[in-house]
């Protein structure tokens, strides 16, 4: 699978490419519940590395043929 996200950036609440996944308060609810992709937390700003991105959506791929 082509990778979604550039492996070697850092994403930030507020970067138009995290919308993918859905929005703040969608995240914050996954972080609250200990669900979805990995996260750095750095006082009070939250990091998503790229590739922890990619990992997480390679794990929660789905396909309708694979039966």
């Amino acid at each position: 699978m082509p990778d979604i996200f550039e492996n070697d950036r850092n994403y930030v609440l507020g970067d138009p490419e995290l919308e993918i996944l859905g929005d703040r308060q969608k995240l914050a609810r996954w972080r609250h519940m200990n669900v979805g992709p990995a996260y750095y937390k750095l006082g009070r700003k939250i990091i998503y590395r790229g590739f922890d991105l990619n990992v997480w959506a390679a794990k929660n791929r789905q396909d309708p043929n694979a039966c």
